[in-house]
């Protein structure tokens, strides 16, 4: 996005792959399907230290920006999938990743593939890269250098702490970094519990006392997944709990007063059964007095039932790592950035953008759309 969009103001870059094809992660990213922005971005919707940031880039690109840039440049309409996600009609990553190749080559920006850069050190005429390509050493200079490598998440794709040791050799704040939108593992005396249940998908409330996404969860053999926890993974820390509402659209109470005055003859796990498979329900007898009939239950089993259904605690042992995540949370300080163009403060002429930078999106486009942003407030200054 940076190149073609300093192509469009009539600028020369030049992109330096590590891989054999560009745009490797947008190429996966919604199942091959990607969801290039979401329609309800706003900074809420972003982790940092300081998401305020984002106020004065949004500023400058925004998401009907987006969308106008992939229907003009690749005549690509936007479906909407769920909350807010917008995909391509065709449903094809490709597609997104083909305008930035054509309009690379038509703006005349130059990309090396297979190019691996090694570092880059601030020298008096600017910036000294070090690359490496087709099994030979390089040196290049250049006045400017934006670093949108990526974070940690997906090594396989090609994924660099590069933008990370840079800014520690320069000095600049990083912040700790961890994996992000990644699913989260149980060890010790639950994980049977857990695993028994693997393949299970319930829709849920999950939340702590920072925030709460609706969505649904998925049970595995070594712990949780499914959206839900995803997004949730990305304000958790080691060794806290978080709660999950089973049944979020019900309250418990009032489907025990609808049994009790409809004579209470069905059992706790027979209205259950109502809103939960059946492997679900017996292994929730592990907590509850599944075989109670209702008429029977009494107010501190009643309460019991409702408490675990609406308030499960989840204590997880760690999250699946960099090679599971979707993203990289922290990385290279705000405070390190100009907002308007996201150079460095201290080493003019540098940039960083993406995941590199501590901005952080939520699953379902929002990544996308502050990479776009990212890499169009940073064109407009080189």
């Amino acid at each position: 996005m940076c190149a073609v969009q300093a192509g469009l103001l009539g600028k020369k870059t030049l992109v330096l792959e590590r891989n054999d094809k560009p745009g490797a992660k947008i190429l996966i990213s919604g199942g091959g399907r990607c969801n290039y922005t979401n329609l309800h971005t706003s900074i809420e919707n972003f982790v940092s230290e300081n998401p305020s940031f984002l106020h004065t880039v949004f500023a400058q690109w925004t998401v009907e920006d987006t969308i106008a840039f992939f229907e003009n440049f690749g005549h690509i309409k936007g479906v909407e999938k769920t909350l807010g996600q917008l995909f391509p009609a065709t449903n094809k990553a490709k597609d997104i990743v083909s305008v930035f190749t054509k309009l690379m080559y038509e703006t005349g920006q130059d990309i090396w593939l297979d190019t691996l850069v090694k570092s880059v050190e601030s020298v008096t005429e600017g910036y000294r890269i070090i690359i490496a390509r087709a099994g030979k050493e390089e040196v290049l200079t250049s006045k400017k250098v934006v670093f949108a490598s990526g974070g940690l998440p997906v090594a396989k794709l090609g994924a660099s702490d590069l933008a990370l040791k840079t800014a520690y050799k320069l000095g600049l704040e990083v912040v700790q970094t961890a994996p992000a939108l990644v699913p989260l593992t149980i060890t010790g005396k639950d994980a049977d519990w857990y695993a028994s249940l693997s393949g299970n998908s319930v829709f849920a409330r999950v939340y702590n006392d920072k925030i709460s996404f609706e969505e649904n969860i998925l049970f595995t053999h070594w712990g949780l997944s499914g959206p839900a926890i995803l997004q949730i993974s990305s304000y958790w820390r080691a060794g806290e709990v978080f709660k999950i509402d089973l049944l979020p659209k019900f309250r418990l109470d009032n489907l025990i007063r609808q049994e009790r005055n409809a004579g209470g003859k069905r059992t706790i796990g027979q209205m259950l059964n109502d809103y939960f498979t059946k492997k679900m329900v017996d292994a929730l007898g592990k907590f509850l007095p599944i075989t109670i009939k209702i008429a029977s239950l009494s107010k501190a089993d009643a309460a019991l039932v409702s408490d675990t259904i609406h308030h499960f605690k989840v204590k997880p042992a760690g999250d699946k790592g960099y090679d599971k995540a979707e993203v990289m949370r922290g990385g290279v300080s705000t405070a390190e950035l100009h907002p308007k163009t996201l150079e460095s403060k201290k080493y003019p002429g540098l940039y960083f953008g993406g995941e590199a930078v501590d901005i952080t999106g939520w699953l379902g486009g929002y990544n996308f759309q502050w990479a776009w942003a990212a890499g169009y407030v940073i064109a407009q200054d080189l």
